[in-house]
C-alpha cells in the first residue's frame, strides 16, 4: 500500500499525468527546475553565510565576519528590492529570453565565488557573487510569475508550481549537502563546486529557452498599450498599493510577520559556529539542508489548501507553522539542546513549502492579469526592504545583547518570534474581512489580457 501510494505520488509529476494543453511547457519547466537549483542552491542564504563564517574566521574581526553573514544570509531577500527595475525590464518584452539572459547572468555571479581568496578581499568578492546572483533572479522570480499566470489556469496553478518547488527544493538540498560535505572534508572545496553549480546554471538556462509562453504576443500588447507599466519609477511601489485597499493591507501584514521570519537565519548561523561549536555540514544541514530536504513532504499538502482558497485564508492557517519553528529554536538556542535545533529546523522545513507557494503566487488574488508583474514587483521589493533590513538589525541585536550579558545572545529569536506571532494574529483578523462562501469572493484571476483596440 505504501509503495503504491509513493509511486503515484512519483508518477503524477510526469508530464503525462498533465492535462495535455499544459504537458509541453510543464516537462520543459520540470527539466529546467531540476538543473537550476543546483546553482541557486549555492547562494542559498543559510548555506553561503556558513560558507562565510567557516572559511573566514580568524581573517577579519568577529563583529564584520558577522555583518558579513547577516548580508549573505539575507541576500536572497534584500537582492528583492531591484524587482521593479525588472518589472519595468521586462514590460512589453520577450519574457523568455529575459529570463534566460537573467539565468546566465546569476550563473557568471555563482562562478565568481569560486575565485575568493582567503583575505579580506575574498570576503568581499564572496559576498559581491552572492548578492550578485541573488539580484539577477529576483528578475527571474519576478518575470517568472507573469510565465506561470499565463501558462497555468487558477485551479491548478499552485498544485503545479508546487511539484516545480518540489523538485527545485530536492536539488537545492543535494547543492547544500554537496557544499556542507565537501567544506568538512576540505576547506577549498568550493573552488571545484561553485564553477560546477555554475555550469548546471548555464545548462538550465539552455533548456529554458525552448519554453513557450501562452498568449504572448496579446499580453505584450496589453503591456505596451499600459505606458506607466514600462517606466522605471520606485514610485510605483506607492501607486500599486493606493489603488488596491486590500493588497495594501496583505503586503502591510506581510512586512511584520516576514521581518520577524527574516530576522531568523543569521543570528543562527553565528549560533551554531560560536555557541554549539557545530562543524560545518551539521550547520548546514539545520540552517538550511532539513528545510528544503522536507518541502516536498508538505507543499503537496499546502498547495491543495491554496488551491481552494484565497491568499489572506491561506496564511492564517499557514503562518503558525513558521512560529513552531522559531519557538522551538529559540528553547533549543537558551537550553543548550541541540535535538531542538533538529526539531526547529524540521517545522521550518513544513513551513517553507506553504512559503513558496504563498510567496509565489498570492499576489494573483489581487492583480489583474496585464498587471501580475507590477503586483508580483511590489511584493518582492517589500521583501528586499526587508530582507536588507531584517537581518543587520538581528546581527546588531545579537552584539548588543552578548556585549550587556555574554550568552544572551539568543534572546534575539525571542524579537523574531514576536513579530512573526504579531503577523499571523494580523492574518487571522484580516480573514475576518473576506466575503462571500468559504471568505474568496474575490478568489478569480480577474478580467482576460485584451489587445488594444484598432486605430
Amino acid at each position: 500500500m505504501a509503495i503504491d501510494s509513493v509511486g503515484r505520488a512519483v508518477a503524477s509529476f510526469h508530464p503525462r499525468a498533465q492535462p495535455y494543453m499544459l504537458r509541453a511547457n510543464y516537462a520543459r519547466e520540470l527539466a529546467a527546475w531540476s538543473v537550476l537549483p543546483l546553482m541557486l542552491g549555492t547562494v542559498e542564504g543559510g548555506i553561503v553565510g556558513v560558507l562565510v563564517k567557516t572559511y573566514f574566521a580568524g581573517t577579519v574581526t568577529p563583529a564584520t565576519l558577522n555583518m558579513a553573514v547577516a548580508i549573505v544570509a539575507g541576500a536572497p531577500a534584500f537582492a528583492n528590492i531591484t524587482s521593479f527595475l525588472w518589472a519595468a525590464m521586462s514590460h512589453g518584452r520577450h519574457k523568455i529570453r529575459m529570463l534566460v539572459g537573467l539565468q546566465v547572468a546569476a550563473a557568471m555571479c555563482v562562478g565568481l565565488v569560486a575565485v575568493a581568496p582567503r583575505a579580506p578581499i575574498g570576503l568581499l568578492v564572496i559576498t559581491m557573487g552572492a548578492v550578485g546572483a541573488r539580484i539577477c533572479w529576483s528578475g527571474v522570480v519576478t518575470i517568472r510569475s507573469t510565465v506561470w499566470r499565463a501558462n497555468y489556469p487558477r485551479h491548478m496553478r499552485a498544485r503545479l508550481a508546487g511539484k516545480l518547488a518540489t523538485v527545485q527544493a530536492l536539488a537545492m538540498t543535494a547543492a547544500g549537502l554537496g557544499i556542507g560535505l565537501a567544506m568538512k572534508i576540505d576547506d577549498d572545496a568550493f573552488r571545484l563546486l561553485y564553477p560546477l553549480a555554475a555550469l548546471c546554471g548555464f545548462g538550465g538556462a539552455w533548456i529554458y529557452r525552448g519554453l513557450r509562453l501562452r498568449g504572448h504576443r496579446a499580453l505584450l500588447r496589453a503591456e505596451r498599450s499600459d505606458a506607466r507599466g514600462g517606466q522605471f519609477n520606485p514610485l510605483e511601489l506607492r501607486r500599486v498599493l493606493l489603488d488596491d485597499e486590500r493588497f495594501r493591507r496583505y503586503m502591510t501584514c506581510m512586512f511584520v510577520f516576514g521581518t520577524g521570519n527574516l530576522m531568523v537565519t543569521a543570528p543562527l548561523v553565528i549560533m551554531l559556529k560560536d555557541r554549539f561549536e557545530l562543524d560545518p555540514f551539521v550547520s548546514v544541514l539545520i540552517v538550511a539542508s532539513i528545510s528544503t530536504l522536507l518541502m516536498p513532504l508538505s507543499i503537496p499538502i499546502w498547495s491543495r489548501l491554496l488551491d481552494r482558497m484565497h491568499v489572506i485564508r491561506f496564511r492564517a492557517i499557514h503562518s503558525w507553522s513558521f512560529i513552531a519553528s522559531t519557538g522551538t529554536f529559540l528553547v533549543g538556542a537558551l537550553t543548550n539542546q541541540v535535538w531542538l535545533l533538529w526539531v526547529g529546523a524540521i517545522f521550518k522545513g513544513l513551513a517553507f513549502g506553504g512559503g513558496v507557494l504563498g510567496w509565489n503566487l498570492g499576489h494573483h488574488d489581487f492583480a489583474p492579469p496585464e498587471r501580475a508583474s507590477q503586483y508580483m514587483g511590489v511584493h518582492v521589493t517589500l521583501t528586499g526592504i526587508r530582507g536588507l533590513l531584517a537581518p543587520i538589525i538581528a546581527v546588531c541585536l545579537y552584539e548588543i545583547l552578548e556585549w550587556i550579558h555574554p550568552g544572551a545572545g539568543p534572546w534575539t529569536l525571542a524579537v523574531c518570534l514576536a513579530l512573526s506571532t504579531i503577523g499571523a494574529v494580523w492574518f487571522a483578523l484580516m480573514r475576518r474581512t473576506l466575503t462571500g462562501p468559504g471568505g474568496d469572493s474575490e478568489f478569480e484571476d480577474g478580467p482576460p489580457v485584451q489587445p488594444p483596440a484598432a486605430t
